[in-house]
């Protein structure tokens, strides 16, 4: 009984290592190749933002703006959202009423929301761009796996302050999102540079 048992078991055996040589050469097997996920980009197109602002710019036509819904918002507070690329450019906006002291006051808020970042931040870059309607702009470029890769604020330094910060709400890694990271710089230099100021 013993060596019936014992032949039965390699019987067994060598069935199933012949199942096993003939499913593992019926398959090619081809290990996936490092790389990042697939991110299609629209073109660039434009569209003006609707004039009950007391800022008016060109938006992304692939953007919708959103009124801001924070606990914490304010009149003239809205988000481009990008629904399709997962981003959202928040915009916070800020009535000056020819006051210094206030001025001062989102000039050091606005360095403050970025300097937090600098845990994460392998990299902060400045730059002043000066736009063709003569306006100045302070942008910030985050490197690094930061929430927030790119920021800018512009003012007239009379009435006006906004200030912009751009988020992606998912866990992604940043090297993932450059393509689309990339893609929105673009779209907020063109916000800058056809941003104009209006009274309400």
């Amino acid at each position: 009984m013993m060596v019936y048992m014992r032949s039965l078991l390699l019987k067994i055996n060598i069935a199933l290592l012949i199942i096993l040589l003939i499913n593992a050469c019926s398959k090619d097997y081809l290990p996936k190749p490092l790389g990042y996920n697939r991110i299609d980009l629209p073109n660039h197109e434009f569209v003006q933002l609707a004039d009950t602002f007391p800022y008016q710019f060109e938006h992304s036509k692939h953007a919708m703006i959103l009124a801001d819904s924070s606990w914490m918002t304010e009149r003239y507070w809205i988000h481009i959202n990008y629904p399709n690329l997962g981003a959202d450019v928040q915009l916070t906006y800020k009535p000056l009423d020819k006051n210094a002291n206030l001025l001062d006051q989102h000039l050091g808020d606005a360095y403050q929301l970025t300097a937090k970042h600098q845990i994460k931040a392998s990299a902060i870059e400045q730059s002043i761009l000066t736009t063709p309607k003569g306006h100045v702009a302070v942008i910030a470029e985050l490197s690094g796996e930061v929430p927030s890769q790119f920021q800018f604020y512009s003012t007239d330094s009379i009435d006006h302050f906004l200030r912009g910060a751009l988020y992606f709400p998912t866990a992604t890694k940043n090297d993932s999102l450059a393509p689309v990271i990339e893609f929105i710089k673009v779209d907020m230099v063109h916000l800058l540079n056809t941003l104009e100021w209006q009274q309400l």
